[in-house]
């Protein structure tokens, strides 16, 4: 989704709720970051089964952005 249409949609309440296992700032400044407004990774992952093979997942653990 675009990033007006993200910081529309979610509240600082939900980046914080989604966020909790990042170490982020979790302020209005960075709410279109939300992890809800990107595609989910398993379902693009899904569509392309027969591309790829997963050998490792991956955890954000640190976000810094401005």
């Amino acid at each position: 989704m675009s990033r007006t249409a993200a910081k529309k949609q979610f509240s600082i309440a939900d980046q914080i709720q989604a966020t909790a296992h990042v170490e982020c700032r979790k302020d209005a400044g960075v709410i279109d970051e939300i992890p809800m407004a990107y595609k989910d990774i398993d379902a693009v992952m899904t569509a392309q089964n027969e591309l790829v093979e997963i050998v490792h997942r991956l955890r954000q653990v640190v976000c810094v952005k401005g």
